[in-house]
Order: structure tokens, then C-alpha cells, then sequence
């Protein structure tokens, strides 16, 4: 089973202050390789939120007059009343959906958090799945979009008292401030899914990482497609996140637990991170190729018969 832990859970060598120091957890994958996060802070998840919901804004305004022109009038008879039924069932689908279909896609991240660096992950190592991130984002519609809708127009169409207008507010702030108030940072859907939100990586390393270029290492070791087959999309985000911040003995296990699988004699003074770095590179290639012909891996269990 995948831990996480607090304690030294910083790379060596890496300068930071105390609170950046307290943001650091450590991970062991169910494939036991350890993996160092840096969560995201309460204000970095601010910023991303902002952001997505100045996208949601801009996308609801345009909806709405599209809405507003688009249709001729007297089209639904009194378009007043269904072009308000409409514009609700439009809001309703984007802040359901906006979040949920980003985080599926594989930088598991809204534009928002991609541009704060920042994504979803699973909190024990495991392969972030659909439901994980459906009941994350369901979580929301309690948390922030339904007591906010209450407090604009009122329940029903009757303007809130003053008891009620107050117990919204405190849910709202309950769960608005929550993530403020744990060493995790969690939000309610957070605690419900089983996820973190992590600081990706310098842009350095990833770039360092998802090169293809060629050069000597990566001549040196050729893979057959039936080596490559042995691994799928879990197993590639792993030994990406290995080669991001992994320890020299972390890589050395990972490799050799992929030699063992796939068959590989090592060569005389063969390097683990060259080994690694070409075995990345050729599996993401061959991934990335059969997802092109909707024949889809997710991980080593899986047959890749289903798209």
C-alpha cells in the first residue's frame, strides 16, 4: 500500500524556508518508488481559482449573449422565462463540467492551475482516476457554487432572512478558508477524493525530462515494442516523476525493477539514469502512437484493448 510522509520529504540541497520546508511530503508508489511533492499553498490554489473563474466568467458572458441574440425572439414563445431556463441549464453545465474535463486530461490540471504550475495528484501514489476527480469537483457544487447561487438570488425567488443569510455565510466560509487551516491544504473535495494539489516541477527539469532529442545514451539502449508494451500511461507518470526527483537510490531500484521485468541484461558500468531517461523517452513514444489509433493503456494491468 502507497504512504505518504511528512518528514524529510525535501531533496537534499534544496534551499527554502520553514513554512516552503513544511510543504514537502514524500510518497512510496504501489511500484515502491518514493516520490518527493511540494504541495501547493492556499494562496497559489487562490490564484488558480481566480483565474478559472475569470475563464468560467468570460465563457458564461458570451454564453448569455449568444443566448440573448442568437435566438429570434417569440422562436420558444415567452423568451424571457426560457432564456432564463436556458442561461441556468448553460451555467449549470460549465461550472459542472469546466473542472472535471480538464483534470481528466493527462497535465490533470485546469488553465488556471497550469498557469500557477500547480496539478492534481492522488494522494498515496496511485493512478489519479475519473472518480477521484468527479467527486473532487461534484464536492464544489456544496462547497462554494450552491450557497453562493443562494445568496445572489435567495431561495426560490424569496429574498434570504437574516438567520439564514448568516448560516450561509458560515458554510462558506467553512469550507472556502478550510484549506487555510490544514497542514495539507486540503479542500472538502479533497478530504472526499483522496487528492492533493502539487507544485509541478521547474520547467527546467520537465524540459530536461520530455526531450527527444537524440544523443549517445539513448543510442545505446533500444527497446523492442514488447518491452515497451509491458508498461502503460500510470507507469510512465511514475517514472517521469522518478526522474524529476528521485534520489540516485530511488532510480537505481526503479531500474532495476524494470530490467527484471522486461527482460534487460544490464551491460558492464551500465548507468541507471541514462537507462531510465531512454526507457521514458521510447515508452511515452510508443504510448503516445497508439493513443493516435485509440488503443489506449493505462497501466500494466490493463489489456490495451479498450480505447
Amino acid at each position: 500500500m502507497a504512504t505518504a510522509k511528512a518528514e524529510k520529504a525535501r531533496p537534499q540541497g534544496y534551499q527554502t524556508n520553514a513554512h516552503d520546508a513544511r510543504m514537502w511530503r514524500e510518497v512510496t508508489t504501489p511500484e515502491g518508488a518514493v516520490i518527493r511533492l511540494r504541495l501547493a499553498d492556499a494562496g497559489e490554489r487562490a490564484g488558480a481559482l481566480f483565474i478559472d473563474a475569470g475563464i468560467m466568467l468570460v465563457t458564461l458572458i458570451v454564453g448569455g449573449l449568444i443566448l440573448a441574440f442568437g435566438v429570434p425572439d417569440g422562436y420558444f414563445g415567452d423568451w424571457s422565462e426560457v432564456g432564463q431556463i436556458l442561461f441556468n441549464l448553460f451555467f449549470f453545465i460549465l461550472r459542472a463540467f469546466y473542472f472535471t474535463i480538464f483534470e481528466m486530461g493527462r497535465r490533470a490540471a485546469t488553465p488556471g492551475k497550469r498557469i500557477m504550475k500547480l496539478r492534481v495528484v492522488a494522494r498515496e501514489g496511485r493512478q489519479l482516476t475519473a472518480n477521484a476527480i468527479f467527486a473532487r469537483n461534484v464536492m464544489r457544487e456544496l462547497e462554494v457554487f450552491l450557497p453562493f447561487t443562494f445568496l445572489l438570488t435567495g431561495m426560490g425567488g424569496d429574498t434570504l432572512n437574516g438567520m439564514m443569510t448568516l448560516l450561509v455565510l458560515v458554510w462558506l466560509g467553512v469550507f472556502v478558508f478550510m484549506p487555510v487551516f490544514n497542514r495539507d491544504k486540503l479542500r472538502g473535495g479533497d478530504l472526499v477524493a483522496g487528492t492533493w494539489v502539487i507544485r509541478n516541477p521547474k520547467p527546467e527539469l520537465a524540459k530536461d525530462v520530455t526531450s527527444t532529442s537524440a544523443n549517445a545514451d539513448d543510442e545505446a539502449f533500444v527497446f523492442t515494442q514488447e518491452q515497451l508494451q509491458t508498461y502503460g500511461e500510470h507507469e510512465l507518470q511514475v517514472l517521469e516523476d522518478v526522474l524529476r526527483s528521485g534520489t540516485g537510490e530511488v532510480k537505481a531500484a526503479v531500474a532495476s525493477r524494470i530490467r527484471a521485468r522486461i527482460g534487460w541484461e544490464a551491460a558492464p558500468l551500465e548507468r541507471d539514469g541514462p537507462f531510465l531517461e531512454a526507457f521514458y523517452k521510447q515508452l511515452r513514444k510508443t504510448l503516445e502512437t497508439r493513443m493516435l489509433f485509440g488503443n489506449r493503456k493505462k497501466d500494466k494491468y490493463d489489456t490495451g484493448e479498450s480505447s
